[in-house]
């Protein structure tokens, strides 16, 4: 192609890119005048204002939407056989001169755009060219072009790679300490499970490099945009392995303007709770095994308890007696009602207070010798003089006697998920008793001092104790029917006042104009107008409220989730539309899967699917063919994902003291220029590497949340995981391996960082 030939085309793809930006500055103003006027309107019936707040919420979305995909909106074009062509962006935006329905820029998730990223010389699809366009802010920088058209290539070949100009030179592009999208450069395998039907749970399963969390990211949005109506009113969750890492790809969603899903880590699992605790690995594994559903099952039962003895209670000066037998008939009643803990203990308390009102009308309620109506004789043992009311004011009053409440807090407590969890943990005996099947050991490990708060490990734990104990909400929704009682007297209590004030020459014309509120509310209007706090979002809601059933859940790093975890997510998702994204050969936890069946099929049995992404993109031939020698060891049958490019720098591996360490550091720092330098050691030597670093380093960021955007950072490997930088020094491989068990697989991860360069160093 001549110089005046490309100068012509980028002439072309420059003007057609200003009218985009022109529609979307359009759009962008359309939406913010119709949010302003929509808040700047406060009247209207209580129906109204609720549509009204609606559709504010909707324009406050889209105005984001439209901030969000400024940049990169468009970034290819397609040109077809029968001589029409479409260029590609992020969002749709269509020609509302003609109607609406011409595009003017298809949305990359539209199937006719998906020629895009599969088309190839052997398959095209109907395209003859497709072009990459490269732009930096709203100008054009350069355009890549593949022609696809059999008779045009004949004798060049096809490409393995997709628009390969532009996917390497994203590759090659330096790291910025977040994860970009990869919506211009999507490969086809990728594409394949991206666009994967919704329903059921989907494995990918693929090694370092192979771009499994964009493809998770990516199919979330696809997902958002091909079943809105399904996923808009649930919303989307996305589980990442630590808070590091959800910060890395928050702004990947939001350039592909999706903005409704909820980010979480599983410690953020169980609302109002702050899961920060540190706790060994050990202790984790057995928090994680399957075998706490029946150790926590069986504390719950532990708490249902019937006395040895007969246990006296004093009421009214009177002593009542509460046998055994009448407890175990009162447990047994309250256990085959079939409700949870809580929510089966009004069946117990009402078994026991009729069996004390027994005792009572016993005592008060018979006379021995009365006169029978009939004119019969008078005898003893006749029926009792106390009519229903008076038995059921008997009940009442033993029910609300602090007495006998007490003991049925003893014998049948309200119990809340971390009052049984923290009672269990703290005693010895309460956890032989509900864990008989775990070892002496296993249960030293788990006992600990209540007051140093939750670990991660505990969230999965105190969502099944939620499942098992229930909610008694009756108090509650007592509570919220006199404040909505009060609410309305007081709504009644202005409107009165309000029309006492009226101007009485008002009533008597009846074309006077409506001068009073209450002339256009009633009591219940004005009560729910102000009853009620800000509109929350659907991601919002589902934050807030741990039984929240999502219409997605997308899992990363997935071969770390114990089997109780998974038993949370599976309850997040009843439908079990799942995307779950993870490596075998990286488990780091103890007691990690050996295979996907083993997680899923106690769950699904076999309807699970699987799909394997087998190429790196990310992780160059060099450094992959250093760690394809550890996960040698780890599983000899492990096939490495296969390197698509190379950096031409090869891997070193140094010996020498931790002085030597700071200067290769600081080389490595220099090397890496603009781009991103991680430290990876084991987690037990960054205290005594950090201050050594930061004399060499100032801008060094270390620490449990460490900040990416800096260039250098250290970390330990569970903090590296999911991340990727330009360099990386592996400090100190032995120590790696031998601080877990799992060790040959955090080394595999230290190792497939780097997209440029990786160094291992091993300190003297």
């Amino acid at each position: 192609m001549s110089d005046s030939s490309v100068a012509t085309d980028l002439d072309h793809e420059q003007a057609y890119l200003t009218m985009l930006y022109g529609r979307l500055d359009a759009l962008r103003a359309r939406a913010a005048q119709r949010l302003s006027d929509l808040l700047r309107d406060n009247g209207g019936t209580p129906q109204a204002r609720s549509q009204r707040d609606a559709t504010a919420v909707m324009y406050a979305d889209r105005m984001a939407q439209l901030d969000a995909v400024e940049h990169g909106l468009c970034f290819g074009r397609l040109d077809f056989r029968d001589g029409g062509s479409v260029h590609i962006g992020r969002i749709g935006i269509f020609d509302e001169e003609r109607g609406g329905y011409d595009p003017l820029l298809l949305d990359w998730r539209a199937p006719a755009a998906r020629p895009f990223y599969v088309a190839t010389a052997a398959s095209p699809d109907g395209v003859t060219r497709r072009r990459h366009i490269r732009t930096r802010q709203r100008v054009v920088v350069g355009l890549d072009d593949e022609v696809l058209d059999l008779e045009a290539a004949a004798g060049t070949g096809t490409r393995a790679l997709t628009g390969e100009a532009a996917l390497l030179a994203a590759l090659s592009a330096t790291r910025t300490g977040q994860m970009r999208d990869i919506v211009e450069t999507i490969q086809s395998e990728q594409d394949g499970v991206i666009r994967a039907d919704l329903g059921g749970i989907l494995v990918v399963q693929g090694g370092p490099g192979t771009g499994k969390t964009a493809v998770a990211l990516h199919r979330a949005a696809y997902l958002l945009y091909t079943y809105r109506r399904q996923l808009s009113a649930r919303g989307v969750l996305i589980v990442g392995p630590n808070a590091t890492f959800l910060r890395y790809i928050s702004q990947v969603l939001p350039s592909l303007a999706e903005t409704g899903v909820v980010l979480a880590t599983l410690a953020d699992l169980y609302p109002g709770t702050t899961a920060r605790r540190a706790e060994t690995d050990a202790v984790a594994e057995v928090k994680g095994r399957r075998d706490m559903v029946g150790v926590l099952a069986t504390a719950v039962r532990d708490r249902q308890r019937v006395p040895d003895e007969p246990i006296e209670i004093e009421v009214d000066h009177e002593v009542l007696r509460l046998d055994r037998y009448t407890c175990e008939a009162a447990r047994i009643r309250a256990r085959r009602s079939g409700r949870p803990h809580n929510l089966a203990r009004p069946v117990f308390a009402a078994a026991v207070v009729d069996a004390l009102a027994a005792q009572v009308v016993e005592r008060i309620g018979l006379d021995p010798y009365f006169d029978d109506p009939l004119g019969g004789d008078d005898a003893p043992g006749d029926p009792n003089l106390l009519d229903a009311a008076d038995l059921a004011a008997v009940r009442e009053d033993l029910a609300a006697d602090p007495a006998v409440q007490a003991r049925l807090d003893d014998l049948w407590p309200v119990l809340t998920p971390q009052r049984l969890l923290a009672d269990l943990f703290a005693s010895d005996d309460a956890l032989a008793s509900a864990a008989p099947e775990l070892s002496a050991a296993d249960r030293a490990l788990l006992l600990r001092d209540p007051a140093g708060g939750w670990a991660p490990s505990d969230v999965p734990l105190l969502d099944e104790a939620a499942e098992l104990l229930g909610t008694d909400d009756r108090a509650a929704r007592a509570r919220a029917a006199r404040l909505q009682e009060a609410r309305l007297e007081y709504a009644q209590g202005v409107l009165d006042i309000a029309a006492g004030s009226r101007a009485i020459d008002l009533d008597d014309d009846p074309e006077a104009e409506i001068a009073n509120v209450a002339d256009v509310l009633d009591a219940e209007a004005l009560s729910d107008r102000y009853a009620h706090g800000p509109r929350l979002t659907v991601a919002a809601h589902a934050a807030a409220d741990r039984s929240w059933a999502f219409g997605h859940v997308i899992v990363d790093e997935a071969q770390e989730i114990t089997p109780m975890a998974w038993r949370l997510l599976l309850r997040r998702c009843p439908t079990r539309s799942m995307t779950v994204v993870g490596d075998l050969a990286q488990t780091g936890a103890l007691g990690g899967p050996e295979s996907w069946a083993e997680v899923f099929e106690p769950h699904v049995a076999d309807r699970w699917r699987l799909a394997e992404l087998t190429i790196s993109y990310r992780t160059p031939a060099e450094v992959m063919a250093v760690a394809a020698e550890v996960l040698a060891g780890i599983d000899p049958k492990l096939e490495p994902p296969r390197a698509v490019r190379h950096s031409g720098i090869e891997p070193w591996d140094e010996a020498g003291s931790v002085d030597r360490l700071a200067d290769l550091v600081a080389r490595e720092a220099g090397a890496v220029g603009e781009g991103r330098l991680a430290i990876i050691a084991p987690a037990g030597r960054l205290p005594e590497l950090a201050p050594l670093l930061a004399e060499r380093l100032p801008g060094l960021a270390v620490g449990e949340q460490p900040e990416l955007e800096r260039t250098v950072v250290l970390l330990a490997v569970r903090q590296a995981k999911g991340l990727e930088f330009d360099g990386v020094v592996v400090v100190d491989p032995d120590g790696i391996v031998a601080e877990s068990p799992r060790g040959a697989n955090d080394l595999y991860v230290a190792l497939t960082r780097a997209t440029q360069r990786l160094g291992v160093f091993r300190p003297r």
